[in-house]
């Protein structure tokens, strides 16, 4: 039997089209020709001026969430713990794989803000996103009329943009491919409060507040508004209280299966990652616990925003978008936090909910946060760029259309990995490459778990898959350019920091005047001459 008999709708070669695709993609464009036909006309049928005439839009991002941890989507922990995003989902829409396009909040959100993947606007890491001044969806829907609520675009986390992020984060995500094998997080014990505290997570609560307060002063002017509202929360540290815990089933919270075996780059995101609370039976349970306790509570603050659209009436004209910039490995994998493409980590919720969305519906199409931007477009009836790299999914949304491309790419190049990572999900499988490392393969309808990497055992199919990723992503290619600019990035750093030493406050430290080995000394748990001795061989290695 062939691969090409396995994956059946595949592509075959470079040639882009079979009947089934093409009979797809037609649909699809003539689906979305439709919509904007009903756009163009809806701006002359209705009253008042074209932009009164625009639906409001409300996108809900939170940090860290695993797509899969959501009850709608029958997860027995928190069967009873997400009653918001399940109401939310049964009058609207929720993709059960959709994937974020890059494991790490910076780069995620710069895909998503921009329309882009990493490999064209080069968001390669925490400190490095978007350049300031570069067009958004938020300047395409205020042409049109749109309200935003800050600057920026809206209330909480924003991080799109370069700049921002600790020395750790950046070093970490410049230096790892010289393979320096010493622990650099410190991760916080996982915490249960003694008391029956609701808002645990103060911060993120306020947000959701100032949200409340916008909605209630700013969403009766003339205008269409978009508010955005980002929360921190699920995002480690571990930390809940008895009252988020006493909603999840803890009985249904089980061990992840062991690996069959350890990949080298998962081996080097242990070291780098360095989990210290250990992996018994005991601390997986509550920590994996812990974290769907802070989903519950994340799930209470979309409550409260969407018990503040119905009580000003809003909800009938309004959109809702819940999402999350990446997952949570949480446990999973001997892991914690995100930075790889196992679906702990690349999946995220994503509901939908509005004018002319299908109510409760589970959609299976494969899709990604790369998509956002253009549905963005059609919800609000905006112009986006001809340079998207995702698809709208109102087709989708609003029963026009089942077909759609149906696959999901995701990058990385941020820290805790000492090289690059490709995914291509399509069908039951998900490839990942890794420049310099052997690939992973799993079948996801069969090891859902993805701990049986059928890379040797299903060469076809790797092969194909790795076809068909290289077909969207020239990936061998763009890692030689990441590796070209962490090298530059890390030398000019270093040789500002030499002369100009900083005031380090960062994990624990509090140096006023730290220069280079004090700063390395804190983001490298055992730095010493021998490290650094690796590091200056890798820079000078040549990069083709």
């Amino acid at each position: 039997m062939k691969a090409s008999d396995l994956i059946p709708w595949k592509r075959r070669g470079r040639r882009r089209c079979s009947l089934w695709g093409l009979a797809g993609r037609v649909g699809a464009r003539l689906a979305r020709g439709a919509a904007v036909l009903c756009g163009l006309l809806g701006l002359f049928l209705q009253p008042g001026t074209e932009a009164a005439s625009r639906p409001n839009i409300c996108l809900i991002q939170f940090d860290s969430w695993d797509g899969r941890a959501l009850g709608a989507l029958g997860c027995a922990p928190l069967r009873r713990a997400t009653p918001n995003c399940d109401r939310l989902a049964a009058r609207g829409a929720v993709f059960r794989n959709a994937y974020c396009s890059h494991p790490i909040c910076c780069p995620s959100r710069a895909n998503m803000w921009s329309g882009r993947y990493t490999h064209h606007i080069e968001s390669w890491n925490n400190h490095k996103g978007l350049e300031p001044g570069a067009e958004t969806f938020k300047n395409r829907l205020e042409r049109v009329g749109y309200r935003f609520a800050s600057k920026l675009g809206g209330i909480g986390k924003h991080d799109y943009l370069s700049g921002g992020h600790s020395q750790l984060a950046r070093v970490t995500a410049w230096t790892a491919p010289a393979d320096i094998e010493l622990p650099s997080y410190r991760p916080a014990k996982p915490r249960v409060l003694p008391g029956l505290e609701r808002r645990v997570h103060k911060k993120d609560w306020s947000l959701v507040d100032k949200a409340c307060r916008w909605l209630e002063e700013e969403a009766r002017a003339e205008k269409p508004f978009f508010l955005y509202v980002s929360m921190g929360i699920p995002h480690p540290a571990f930390v809940t209280s008895r009252y988020w815990l006493s909603r999840i089933d803890r009985n249904a919270v089980g061990v992840p299966p062991e690996d069959d075996e350890l990949h080298p780059v998962m081996r080097y995101q242990r070291i780098s990652k360095n989990w210290t609370h250990g992996f018994d039976p005991q601390t997986v349970r509550l920590t994996r616990s812990i974290y769907y306790a802070m989903i519950a509570e994340a799930d209470a603050m979309a409550g409260r925003l969407l018990d503040q659209l119905d009580r000003l009436g809003l909800t009938a004209n309004t959109y809702v978008i819940l999402v999350s910039d990446h997952g949570e490995n949480n446990m999973e994998h001997r892991q914690w936090y995100k930075m790889n493409m196992y679906e702990s980590s690349a999946r995220v919720p994503f509901i939908v909910a509005g004018p002319g969305v299908m109510k409760g519906r589970v959609l299976n199409n494969i899709v990604s946060l790369i998509d956002l931007y253009p549905t963005l477009m059609d919800m609000g009836r905006a112009e986006g760029p001809g340079n998207l790299d995702g698809e709208s999914l109102m087709p989708l949304l609003t029963g026009r259309t089942t077909r759609s491309r149906n696959w999901a790419l995701a990058e990385f190049t941020g820290s805790t990995a000492n090289t690059s990572m490709f995914m291509w999900r399509e069908g039951d499988w998900k490839y990942v490459a890794y420049p310099g490392r052997p690939p992973q393969l799993f079948n996801l309808r069969e090891d859902p778990d993805e701990i049986h990497n059928l890379a040797r055992r299903r060469p076809e199919i790797a092969r194909l898959m790795d076809r068909r990723l290289r077909e969207t992503v020239d990936y061998p290619e763009v890692h030689r350019r990441w590796i070209r600019y962490c090298k530059a990035a890390f030398a000019k750093w270093r040789e500002r920091l030499q002369k100009h030493p900083i005031h380090l406050k960062e994990y624990g430290a509090d140096i006023p005047r730290a220069g280079y080995e004090q700063v390395m000394a804190n983001i490298y748990l055992g730095w010493d001459a021998k490290w650094e001795a690796r590091l200056d061989a890798w820079l000078a290695e040549p990069t083709p």
